[in-house]
């Protein structure tokens, strides 16, 4: 899941981006319009959370152009105040507008809500609930430790996208971590012989990807 997040306020870019990262989505930061428009273009965004006030070119713009060109959601931060900025802002084709300042636990769930993002699924004979932190196959529990939780986390997230081991290292151990790449191996294998073969596949030479087992049965 690819989140882009625009604002100038570097403070503000640092508290998004952490609230995503801890539900292992992956963050784009931009700190103006013309950067956010850059990244938009060369990535796949699942959803774009753009400041109003921004240099260069300001979030309704950056809103307009992302909309005329994408169905991507769109969620419009700003520190206006008065009705007809929202109304402006709705119109613009924002699918979401927060004023600031907000609680970043709100803007977590207005960002769910827009992402369809569920904390409990099913994938093949797995059910998973992130919520409580349990995954069951069938009717027998699953005991996963922490690393693993977060790992299975990060490719549901990114589900159908090839994670390399270096992406995977620093979303679910942190671009502070100084193990080697073979830690990520270590855990899959672990986390393969839990789940099964089936779940997660190996693209040599490029990483690992959540094997969407639902949609391939249809």
């Amino acid at each position: 899941m690819n989140i882009l997040v625009a604002d100038d306020e570097l403070s503000m870019l640092k508290i998004i981006k952490a609230y995503l990262e801890k539900d292992s989505m992956t963050v784009l930061t931009a700190k103006d319009g013309q950067q956010a428009l850059d990244l938009f273009y060369k990535n796949k965004v699942d959803l774009a959370i753009l400041d109003w006030m921004m240099p260069n070119i300001d979030g309704i713009d950056v809103c307009k152009e992302i909309k005329e060109n994408s169905n991507t959601k769109v969620l419009m931060l700003t520190s206006k105040g008065l009705i007809d900025d929202e109304i402006e802002a709705l119109n613009c084709g924002a699918d979401e507008y927060i004023r600031k300042p907000f609680d970043p636990r709100v803007l977590m769930i207005r960002i769910k809500k827009l992402i369809g993002y569920s904390d409990a699924l099913n994938i093949g004979k797995l059910k998973i609930d992130f919520r409580i932190s349990k995954v069951h196959k069938g009717e027998e529990e699953i005991i996963l430790t922490k690393t693993e939780l977060e790992l299975l986390k990060c490719f549901v997230n990114n589900k159908g996208m090839i994670l390399s081991r270096e992406k995977l290292l620093d979303i679910v151990w942190g671009m502070d971590y100084y193990g080697g790449l073979r830690t990520v191996d270590t855990h899959i294998r672990r986390l393969r012989a839990k789940l099964g073969d089936d779940v997660i596949l190996t693209h040599r030479g490029l990483g690992y990807s959540l094997e969407d087992i639902n949609d391939k049965a249809k």
